[in-house]
């Protein structure tokens, strides 16, 4: 008992520690690590926590990737922001091994914007327009998940993820950042709970800026602060999901899941607010039918408004998605979704592609990867002298 009371009030003052080092923390550092990855996900509002049992599971929770039925798998996804303007792009792969008692992933993404003009120097020495001096840069944010899940029991795994983030504007920014998420699933029968604490190390993300002598007269003359190194930190947030999933006469599926989203930087718009933390439920359900077709729902993002006469309100950003589904080898997965507030309707199309490779032989199961040594029964040698001889019945003669 004593030992666990210590190893108790280390996790929490390893976790709250953060908040005892900021006296105002940051919000929304990193906020496209927060989007979100797979259509199948989108579709269900991200209510995935307790249910997610494939490649994206590095992202959401590390632990579900021993879920995974085959012996490799991938997964893409691109998706498209403001007109185009802005692209989400998404690529993973996964290595269950030892019959899924441990698993390995690599998860990438980028969130970024293209083709920005460069209007620093449009103006010559003599004052005079010169468009040939434009130059296009991208800004883009990119995530690096590095993932492993071990089964402890049959009912229950864990995981953990770090995270290798770099941010690029042009050749004027850029930084880099670390950290870390951590995982747990749990079974009960048709009962899922899954708990995952992201940034649980805090992530750091260290910036610098390079700018000329000329950049800078510019920026100082139109009225832009020049940046200087800084560090911006990441602080954790926790998400706890509860899911029952039931299968009726083996051919309809149905799952249905609550999350609850805690974060940890202060007061946000969100449906259970403080001014240190702030809850964000989300709630999804998905409908199987034959193994094959799949249709999602999901609401989430429940925020407070106030309406054209000043009254205070709740919204909330509803979802939509379909699957096709071959087997373990093939998903594709659609989403209607909306990656900021409903009232903006900036609703987006999602697509997503998991492929899953399987070149297991049919013997090759639990029962020769985890079974038990096999007992081998051995006859007893004998000598030569104690060799049995072939026993011969006599044949009578019934011929009268």
């Amino acid at each position: 008992m004593l030992i666990r009371n210590k190893l108790f009030y280390t996790l929490s003052i390893f976790i709250c520690l953060p908040l005892m080092l900021v006296a105002e923390p940051p919000k929304y550092s990193n906020d496209f690590m927060y989007i979100g990855v797979g259509a199948h996900n989108f579709g269900k509002a991200n209510a995935v926590v307790a249910t997610t049992d494939d490649i994206t599971a590095g992202y959401w929770n590390p632990a579900g990737l021993v879920r995974i039925p085959t012996k490799m798998q991938f997964a893409f996804m691109h998706n498209e922001y403001f007109a185009g303007i802005a692209k989400y792009d998404y690529a993973g792969i996964a290595f269950p091994l030892d019959s899924n008692k441990h698993a390995f992933a690599v998860n990438f993404m980028r969130f970024g914007v293209d083709d920005i003009p460069n209007t620093l120097n449009l103006f010559d020495a003599d004052g005079s327009i010169n468009y040939d001096n434009v130059r296009n840069f991208s800004v883009g944010n990119y995530g690096i998940l590095l993932s492993y899940a071990y089964s402890i029991l049959p009912n229950l795994s864990i995981g953990v993820t770090t995270k290798i983030v770099h941010n690029k504007a042009g050749g004027f920014a850029k930084s880099w950042g670390f950290g870390a998420d951590i995982g747990a699933l749990y079974t009960i029968k048709d009962w899922k709970i899954g708990l995952t604490i992201k940034d649980i190390t805090t992530t750091f993300n260290a910036w610098s800026y390079s700018f000329t002598d000329k950049e800078k007269q510019v920026l100082a003359q139109t009225g832009n602060i020049i940046p200087k190194s800084s560090t911006e930190i990441t602080l954790p947030r926790i998400q706890l999901g509860v899911a029952f999933q039931k299968t009726f006469k083996d051919k309809i599926d149905l799952t249905a899941e609550i999350d609850w989203e805690l974060t940890t930087d202060g007061q946000r718009n969100t449906l259970i607010s403080t001014k240190k933390v702030s809850i964000d439920p989300r709630i999804g359900v998905e409908l199987g039918l034959w193994k094959i077709f799949y249709l999602r729902g999901g609401v989430n993002n429940f925020q407070k408004m106030y309406n054209t006469e000043g009254k205070k309100k709740f919204t909330a950003q509803p979802n939509i998605g379909a699957g096709f589904k071959y087997k373990n080898f093939v998903s594709v997965d659609y989403a209607y979704t909306d990656v900021g507030k409903s009232s903006e309707s900036q609703f987006s199309h999602v697509v997503s592609l998991v492929l899953g490779i399987n070149k297991r032989k049919k013997k090759e199961s639990t029962e020769l990867i985890n079974a038990p040594d096999a007992t081998i029964t051995t006859e007893p040698a004998t000598t030569p002298t104690e060799q049995s001889t072939p026993s011969v019945t006599p044949i009578q003669n019934e011929i009268k």
